[in-house]
């Protein structure tokens, strides 16, 4: 709850330099509705001139729309791992809609804001999103990321053959990135 507290007084101690907001837990998670913690450390960091590349799944970040439009450096980008909700329904029960990421980046995007794509872990049904994001981001990172925890969903609904170096290189050339080596 103290976040931005801590923030604002460790900002000025520390030379700018990017942050990533958050390549490991969302940082709008639906609490984030009423604490606003997110929103807060956005303006600390970017009211000191520190530039920001923000990692969500949710529209949420739509509401700050109006910090990250203003300030220079700033990128947002989704996670999405595939095109196909069914598959997102089995790998991401609880997070929310491919379509509702694509068009918040469809948004971001028509504002001016840089965005991205990251597609890791790689789903079945990725390689569709290839027409899904056409127009609507700057850059897109694939990584294979190899989840050992998930090998019993990918046995349980018949789709081991998302985990070969064949199926990987299909959906890296069918979105445009290369491939290279085994991750």
């Amino acid at each position: 709850i103290n976040a931005a507290e801590l923030l604002r007084r460790e900002i000025r101690k520390k030379q700018p330099g990017r942050v990533w907001v958050s390549g490991v837990c969302d940082p709008y998670q639906p609490l984030e509705v009423r604490y606003r913690l997110t929103r807060a450390c956005l303006e600390i960091l970017l009211s000191n001139g520190w530039p920001v590349s923000i990692q969500t799944r949710s529209a949420l970040v739509l509401r700050d729309i109006d910090l990250l439009r203003c300030a220079p450096g700033v990128e947002v980008g989704f996670s999405i791992s595939t095109a196909d909700d069914r598959i997102r329904r089995i790998f991401e029960p609880h997070a929310p809609t491919i379509g509702s990421r694509i068009m918040a980046l469809e948004d971001l995007h028509r504002a001016g804001i840089r965005t991205f794509v990251m597609v890791a872990p790689v789903l079945p049904g990725a390689e569709g999103l290839a027409e899904l994001l056409r127009g609507k981001i700057d850059s897109l990172l694939c990584d294979r990321m190899n989840y050992h925890y998930a090998d019993r969903l990918y046995r349980e609904h018949g789709l081991e053959y998302a985990r070969t170096d064949e199926y990987y290189r299909k959906v890296a050339e069918a979105l445009g990135g290369r491939w290279v080596g085994r991750g």
